[in-house]
């Protein structure tokens, strides 16, 4: 979702620093490692972080476009994200794009183990009861397209305006969500 459907606007280094954790540290994984005690004021600080960036999230061009295309076509849109479920409404609400998602298809840390653990796209496949082969993972990051290997789907890497690659996730690469609008007619 953030940097993929809206423009990253989080700050990690940031995020980092205020829960006390080295630099480039996966967040996730550092919070879970630790005593729950420990952890349990770090959780409650990063629900607060995301939700000061989630109420400035933007949306990518050209997702909105590519979305409601999708939608009218009759494709299932999910997401599988990171985040918390308030942060994720949050910031669909913000981008104007909440319509388009139904919350039962949105996969959040607390429904699965988050990315790059494939969960969240077994859950989705298994709901929606369709294949790998008929599903497609779009994202901007490393973790995304790690999972959507690992669950057998396509993966799109959307890079925007990033430099980073990572052929052996990828399957299709871009730069804009007009080039997914291009694949689908």
């Amino acid at each position: 979702m953030d940097g993929t459907l809206t423009k990253s606007v989080h700050d990690f280094a940031y995020i980092r620093s205020e829960l006390g954790l080295e630099p480039d540290v996966p967040i996730l994984e550092a919070l879970n490692a630790m005593p729950v005690k420990q952890a349990a004021p770090l959780w409650q600080r990063l629900n607060e972080i995301e939700s000061h960036f989630a109420a400035k999230a933007t949306i990518m061009d050209g997702s909105r476009s590519l979305l409601e295309k999708l939608a009218s076509r009759g494709a299932r849109l999910g997401i599988f994200t990171r985040n918390v479920m308030p942060v994720v409404i949050e910031t669909l609400k913000a981008c104007e794009i909440d319509h388009l998602f139904s919350l039962e298809h949105i996969v959040d840390r607390d429904v699965a183990t988050p990315k790059p653990s494939p969960e969240g796209i077994h859950y989705l496949l298994d709901l929606w009861q369709a294949d790998a082969e008929d599903t497609v993972m779009v994202g901007d990051y490393l973790y995304d397209l790690q999972s959507g290997k690992s669950a057998g789907v396509t993966t799109i890497h959307h890079a925007g305006g990033g430099d980073q690659t990572w052929p052996e996730y990828t399957d299709i690469y871009i730069r804009h969500f007009s080039e997914i609008e291009g694949m689908v007619g």
